[in-house]
């Protein structure tokens, strides 16, 4: 499954779940489902939250995107660190469990 970035980061701001998707646009007319997970749709539905910009959104986007990628090349440069001391794919794999 996809991770959904634009949502996970969302999450970030407000203390989570304060914003819900319109069902129709400005004009009154009913945005498709498919449609409606985009910064242009959001709506404030948690008393207090305040709307961060498209900016910030992209910009959380990206640090999270990031620090999947930094984990990524830890997992895979310490798994190559054990083969360097003589470990096989399958101790490795018994250690980490990857």
């Amino acid at each position: 499954m996809d991770r959904d970035y634009f949502q996970e980061a969302l999450h970030t701001f407000n203390g989570g779940n304060w914003y819900g998707w319109k069902t129709h646009d400005d004009s009154g007319n009913k945005i498709p489902n498919k449609d409606r997970m985009q910064y242009k749709y959001i709506k404030i539905i948690k008393e207090g939250a305040t709307m961060p910009s498209e900016a910030d959104v992209n910009a959380k986007i990206q640090e999270l995107k990031d620090a999947e990628t930094a984990a990524t090349n830890k997992k895979t440069s310490g798994k190559q660190k054990l083969k360097d001391l003589g470990l096989d794919d399958d101790e490795i794999q018994a250690l980490i469990g990857v």
